[in-house]
This record gives C-alpha cells, structure tokens and sequence, in this order.
C-alpha cells in the first residue's frame, strides 16, 4: 500500500466510522461553568475553556502553514520555480484576507459556535482537495480555499476577549494568541516530519482528519454565545470600514501589523528555498524544525498581553519593533552559517509576536460590542501585509538570493519603526502643550 492509499485509509477507517466516538470525546470536554469565582469576591474564565480556545485556534491556523515547509517539493511535484511556489503561500494569505472581510465580521451577528463548526468543516473539504490536487491550478485554489477557512482561528480570539472580564482580558488573550502562534510554528514542524516520511499529500489528509476531529469536539465544548445586533449582513461588512476610518488607534495599529506581518512572511517564504540547497541542503523533516526554533517567541505573547494590561503598549511596542530590526541583520549571516540564522529567526519570532499580541490587546479596549469587526479590519490589514511579504520575498529571492530577503525585510522593519517614532513624538508634543 502506498504512502498517500495509507494515510486515505486511515482517514477513511478511522474518523468517518468512528464518529460516535469523537462525539463522545466531545462531550467529556463540555464544561458546567464558564466562570470561576476568586477568593476575592471577583470571577475569572475557566483555564479549562482558555484551554481549549487555545488548541482550537493554534491548529485551525496551522491550516495556513502546512505547505511552507513543502513548497520545493512541491515545486519539484508540479515542475514549477521556486517563484511560482512562492505564489502558494501568497495565495493562502490572500484567502485569508478574503476570510477576515466576509467571515470572521458574522461572529458579531450569528451564533458563534455554530459558525466555527461550520466553517471547520467547510476547512475538511478543502484540505482533503489540496492532497488529491493532480495539478498546481488545483493546488492554488485549494490553497485559496483553506486561507479562506483559517480564518476560524481569528472567530476565538474576539470570541475569549469577549467571555473574559475585564480585568484579565490581556492575559487571556495572550494565552489564547500563544495557542495560536505555536500552531503557525509547529505546523511546519509537523508538516516537514509526515512529509520526509510519508509525502506532502499525507500532510494535508492528517490535517483534513485533525480538522474534523475538532469540529466534533467543539461542537460540544464550546458555549451557546449570541450576539445582539440589528446590522444585516451588508450593513455589518460596511461597518468595519466606518469603524476602520472612525478609529485612529486601529488605524495605526493595523499599519504595525501590516509591516510586522511583511517581515515574517519575508523569512519564512524564502526560508525554505535556503535550507533546501547549498550550503544547507536539508530535506522536508530538518527544515520543518526550524518551526521550533521559532515556537521560542510565543512566550512573548503572555508577557505583551500583560505588558498591556499594565498600559505598557507604547513603549514595548518600540522595544519589539527594534528586535525585528536587529533579527534580519543577524539572519544575514546565516547565507552561510547557521548559529545567526538560527539566533536570528528566535529574535524575529519575539518581536512579531509581541507586537502583535499589544495591537490586538489595544484595539479590543475600543469597543466590547464590535470585537469581531474590529478584529477584521486589523486581520485583514495584517494578511495583506502578510501576501506582500510573501509575494515580493519569492520575486526578491530568485532575483537577489538570501541576502536580497534579509533587505527586504530590514527595509519593512525600519519603515514600521519609523511609523512608531513618528507616533511617539505626536504623542509627547500632545503632552507638553
């Protein structure tokens, strides 16, 4: 039996058969309390649910970052350049885009738990499509199609900022942003292990199975949440561009995620393209470990939601705009030596994550009602910076090689830098008058 029939199998004998007993899974994981009360009179989200939004989001983004790993062999499967394979990632970004405008704004008008569950599956679908893909057309609309339902994983980050009180709702946010962050770095860890042993196909068939397994068990962990509103559909995709023009922190913040966002799709685009040839030369398992390298920076992401709770944003926010400077600087290097390179991506990983994590804490302080929308309108700011990222890192990276990338990226910190110094001397000058 060959590596795909094996995994098809599986897939086929186990999660479809045994979907009684997913349910039942499902069920021990309901909880009786949403809060718990503190020995000081005030209540708390329970760690179990935090728990649970946690995983929830990390691997339905993980969906996104599967095929970062495999895109030369990939490319090698279709007989495409590395610049076509680049279009891959750019692809999935932009579904993602699309997703944030036209999905995640419903989690202000519809019955969140049943739109996650819906859309999980919708995500089955389109990963199983991506493992049988018999041409690149194929693969890059299945590419688009599992963008456009990643997009869940931004449904659970406003959905726990909402259920959280007010005074841990930095800190939840964190830990649920955590959750998602190590499932963007250890997706490609897992992706590039399968893959070494089993092909890139069985990849997204274990995904397809991942995905439906936790479609299941959300369906009954999750907690009955309705929104009130009286918007319509039309009236809720055309409040998130008033809401985008009435509110300047979101503004800004979302300029910071546009640019921060460039910088990572910069490194992990053509990351790939490096470590698969000289001096490297590393197979889909060993490249996929630099996912762990990576995982190092979601203990960022605890730190800037308190760091924002404690109304540090400002200042931290600089701190971790400079360390992505410095990262792409030390990355350069790492053309032929390995220590900076490896330096250099814990470093980059830090800074974005920790800026995201305080734009995110920042905006959710502007309206408690608006959550999902204004998690659009920075999202959507953030995976179009993410796509140009990845678009110009292949182009610049078949033009100029690694260290055409390490400027690129230099080029996108430094602009997002001189956009946090220009803020903070309006802000003193407001001070002093």
């Amino acid at each position: 039996m060959t590596s795909l029939k094996r995994i098809h199998f599986i897939f086929l004998k186990f999660a479809f058969p045994n979907i009684n007993i997913i349910i039942t899974l499902g069920r021990k994981y309901k909880l009786d309390k949403i809060y718990i009360n503190n020995v000081d009179g005030t209540k708390r989200l329970n760690p179990r649910l935090v728990f649970i939004l946690a995983v929830a989001s990390g691997l339905s983004v993980s969906n996104l970052y599967w095929a970062q790993p495999l895109l030369d062999s990939i490319a090698h499967t279709f007989e495409i350049t590395s610049t076509s394979a680049g279009l891959i990632v750019t692809l999935t970004q932009l579904g993602y885009a699309a997703g944030l405008v036209l999905l995640v704004p419903l989690g202000d008008m519809l019955e969140r738990r049943q739109l996650i569950v819906s859309v999980l599956l919708i995500s089955v679908i389109s990963l199983i499509l991506a493992a049988i893909s018999s041409s690149i057309l194929i693969f890059f609309f299945a590419s688009l199609a599992i963008g456009f339902t990643s997009v869940v994983a931004q449904i659970f980050v406003p959905f726990s900022a909402t259920l959280a009180e007010d005074h841990e709702r930095g800190k939840v946010v964190g830990q649920v942003m955590s959750g998602l962050l190590l499932g963007i770095l250890l997706a490609r860890t897992l992706s590039g292990f399968i893959s070494a042993y089993e092909g890139w196909r069985a990849v997204f068939w274990v995904a397809s199975a991942m995905v439906l397994i936790l479609s299941i068990i959300l369906s009954k962990a999750l907690p009955v949440f309705n929104t009130e509103t009286n918007l319509t559909y039309g009236s809720l995709l055309k409040s998130v561009w008033k809401l985008f023009m009435a509110e300047k922190l979101l503004r800004r913040r979302s300029l910071y995620g546009a640019l921060i966002f460039a910088n990572f799709s910069v490194l992990w685009t053509s990351l790939t393209f490096l470590l698969a040839h000289q001096p490297y030369n590393y197979n889909d398992a060993v490249i996929g470990l630099f996912g762990l390298v990576g995982a190092s920076g979601a203990t960022s992401a605890t730190v800037a939601g308190r760091l924002a709770d404690k109304g540090h944003a400002n200042s931290a926010t600089g701190i971790f705009l400079i360390s992505i400077f410095i990262s792409f600087i030390l990355m350069a290097f790492g053309e032929t030596l390995l220590i900076p390179l490896i330096v250099g991506i814990v470093i980059l990983d830090l800074g974005v994550q920790g800026t995201h994590i305080l734009n995110q804490s920042e905006i959710y302080k502007l309206s408690g009602e608006a959550r999902s929308r204004l998690t659009t309108a920075y999202m959507t700011s953030f995976f179009i910076g993410g796509a140009i990222g990845s678009l110009t890192s292949a182009a610049i990276y078949g033009m100029e090689g690694w260290m055409g990338v390490c400027a690129l990226g230099g080029l996108y910190s430094l602009g997002a830098i001189a956009v946090w110094v220009f803020d903070a001397s309006r802000s003193r000058n407001k001070k002093h008058k």
